[in-house]
């Protein structure tokens, strides 16, 4: 196999380790830190929070300095920043460096998506890089969590992200070592895109007067905010009665990630067939069907819920990352920064806002709130996002895959 496409899987891997390797942790980490389910999931708020900030520089910061060099230097930071989130003793430090690590992430993300129309557009392979490189953004999802929880229970947590943070490292020095930096064709070829590009004020300003686009970036919102809060909160839940996980057992929960990359390229296919509208409301109502399902006192209906709202929270994300392509017409970078910016800030606000919930209804409350958020998402897209046209879904530039591949926002 070509080593550059092992090269971006891993650099999807590695973005996606540390950013929510806490979250079976949460229970845990709220009697180490003697502190609440709402202030303990700040942690994953304070690192949704700095993507949500960092994203709509990154993809300016790789024109600077180059694809190759940002992702490194966001790596090498990301194994720093989670090695130092091993020394914190107080609340307060821990959530900086969660702040740090979220900041670093967009670099590797932003940069990557680029990288890999650079060196495979030419080719028209820009599929199957991307295919890749979303297959390590699970996978790395799912890894932090899980190495997380399995090694909760047999070391304290200062070990744990002390072995997070040698993963990331380990990641890091992998990229160094395979991720081949951009040529000159592809610098000239770069330049070439963005002569017709608009100046960025200009460009700001039309994007937020384009409906479609603020609509898109509001369902984006949305679902972050039912991945986060869903999979933060459900840990408070299965902590208590009547299952009483431990955190090594909460780790084995996020095996029903694994369900999105099934999710992802069936979802590939119902976007060229259904289009975008259509497929997300599909890929919502199912996963309402699912959070509803872990109100069910038996754990085995819970995994199966989580897994129900883990794929269609991916297949809604497929959705909005094809539509995106068809709502923008020019400067299209910016607009996934945009993009980004609205995203994560969906997850930071699905991290802290069911804390207001959780201490006066429980997971029930939260329930309702995530039902609420998804619902929604359904009401913008049939409302403002147009029906199916001619040459959405197509492939050629506008549709889902040219939508989809820009973008490069994972829901991990």
């Amino acid at each position: 196999m070509d080593t550059r496409i092992l090269a971006v899987m891993l650099a999807g891997f590695t973005a996606f380790l540390s950013i929510y390797a806490p979250q079976p942790l949460l229970p845990m980490l709220a009697r180490v830190f003697r502190t609440s389910a709402g202030e303990i999931s700040l942690s994953i708020t304070f690192a949704t929070f700095g993507m949500a900030i960092a994203s709509p520089f990154a993809g300016a910061l790789a024109d600077r300095i180059g694809r190759q060099r940002l992702i490194l230097i966001a790596a090498f930071a990301l194994a720093v920043f989670s090695l130092l989130s091993a020394a914190t003793s107080t609340l307060g430090l821990f959530l900086v460096t969660r702040f740090l690590i979220g900041v670093a992430t967009p670099g590797i993300v932003a940069a990557t998506v680029a990288y890999i129309h650079e060196q495979w557009g030419a080719a028209n392979q820009t599929g199957r890089a991307t295919s890749f490189y979303i297959i390590g953004t699970i996978f790395g999802g799912f890894s932090g969590r899980f190495v997380a929880g399995l090694l909760a229970g047999v070391v304290d947590t200062h070990w744990v992200f002390f072995a997070v943070g040698l993963l990331n490292l380990g990641c890091a020095i992998g990229l160094w070592i395979w991720l081949p930096p951009e040529t000159h064709a592809d610098r000239v070829a770069k330049a070439k895109a963005s002569e017709d590009e608009l100046p960025v004020r200009e460009a700001v300003a039309a994007h937020l007067r384009n409906p479609q686009l603020m609509a898109t970036l509001a369902v984006g919102f949305c679902v972050l905010f039912t991945l986060t809060s869903t999979f933060t909160y459900i840990n408070f839940h299965l902590a208590q009665e009547p299952f009483h996980l431990t955190s090594a057992q909460l780790g084995w929960l996020f095996f029903v990630y694994l369900f999105g990359a099934l999710a992802t390229r069936i979802a590939g296919r119902g976007l060229d067939r259904r289009g975008p509208r259509r497929t997300l409301t599909i890929g919502v109502a199912g996963g309402v069907a699912g959070v509803l399902l872990t109100l069910a006192p038996n754990l085995i209906l819970v995994l199966i819920g989580l897994a129900l709202c883990c794929s269609g929270v991916f297949t809604a994300q497929a959705s909005t990352n094809s539509y995106l392509g068809v709502a923008t017409s020019h400067n299209r970078a910016l607009a996934v920064g945009l993009y980004g910016a609205a995203y994560y800030a969906g997850g930071s606000a699905g991290a802290a806002v069911p804390g207001l919930v959780w201490p006066h209804y429980g997971w029930t409350g939260c329930v309702t709130l995530i039902v609420c958020v998804q619902l929604l998402s359904i009401v913008l897209a049939l409302r403002l996002w147009p029906a199916r046209t001619t040459g959405q879904g197509s492939g050629n530039g506008t549709g889902s895959g040219a939508g989809l591949r820009p973008s490069g926002q994972t829901p991990e």
